[in-house]
């Protein structure tokens, strides 16, 4: 194949060819199930708005999850993506996109099966960007279950529910939540865009929100996982009362493990950037040690 070939295979001229998405779905009887979170993005201009904002040509792979009758894995391909792995549960989807999988043979595998039973490491030693319009009942799990895999991963571009987007992103304030602290410890995070309801079938009752997050080269600030979710825990567990009272249970001596960490007794847990809480977990940690020894 000539070089201008290759591209053009690669930049997806093959996607002209494709039936609509109305068809396939009419033919697979795509009817969305409410007991799969099912909400399908169709609109193409949109997909292709994330899937650009993916950045898909950087990874090796791209993970796309839940991708329904896949108006979003067309994007992906069409914007260059190298291979896309689609994990989908639905057996019916599974079947539609084995069509699309057929145009492109070396550049799609369709997986049937659960994504949160789904382990990323089966996918070799490349780096890994995932892509996924998210069901809401299950996108915060996933999340964190894809972070105890970061080192595997090249970045994330998400769709979720826009209250859920809010709390990933913030950096203080209502929204600031443990979630917050963990994403934001281990990943850069921008909220790239709302996606109203209107562009689903069948429209949910809220507005999403697509969020990229990209993997640090090392954590924010040194911390142990465990003990930072057990002080953000303890923290936002009763986030309206001062630290020196909200961390009673975690501490016999909450203003002793504060000085030690170097925050005022008076701070409230939404107040503390996310390079204090690590501080905090440090410093509960060797308190805990001590009393070990």
């Amino acid at each position: 194949m000539s070089g201008a070939g290759a591209s053009n295979a690669a930049s997806g001229a093959q996607i002209a060819p494709l039936p609509p998405l109305s068809a396939v779905i009419a033919r697979h009887d795509l009817k969305p199930k409410r007991s799969l979170g099912q909400h399908f993005l169709l609109d193409p201009g949109l997909c292709g708005k994330i899937a650009h904002a993916s950045r898909p040509r950087t990874p090796a792979v791209i993970l796309e999850v839940g991708p329904g009758p896949g108006g979003l894995t067309r994007a992906l391909l069409a914007a260059g993506a190298a291979r896309v792995v689609a994990v989908e549960k639905d057996r019916r989807c599974v079947a539609a996109l084995g069509e699309l999988a057929a145009r492109y043979p070396d550049r799609l595998d369709v997986i049937e099966g659960d994504a949160l039973a789904f382990d990323i490491a089966t996918l070799g030693h490349a780096r890994i960007g995932i892509v996924a319009n998210l069901p809401y009942n299950v996108g915060t799990r996933l999340l964190l279950r894809w972070l105890e895999r970061i080192e595997r991963l090249d970045s994330m571009t998400l769709m979720f529910q826009k209250e859920v987007a809010a709390r990933i992103t913030a950096t203080g304030g209502r929204d600031y939540g443990g979630l917050s602290v963990r994403v934001q410890w281990l990943c850069t995070c921008e909220r790239l865009f709302d996606v109203g309801p209107r562009a689903f079938v069948p429209p949910p009752a809220v507005t999403s929100t697509v969020v990229r997050l990209v993997p640090r080269s090392v954590p924010l600030a040194p911390a142990e996982p465990d003990a930072l979710d057990a002080v953000t825990r303890a923290a936002f567990g009763q986030r309206r009362k001062m630290l020196r009272r909200a961390l009673r249970g975690l501490a016999p001596d909450p203003q002793a493990l504060l000085q030690s960490a170097g925050i005022p007794p008076e701070a409230r847990a939404e107040t503390l950037s996310v390079a204090e809480f690590c501080a905090l977990a440090r410093a509960w940690s060797a308190m805990g040690q001590a009393e070990e020894r």
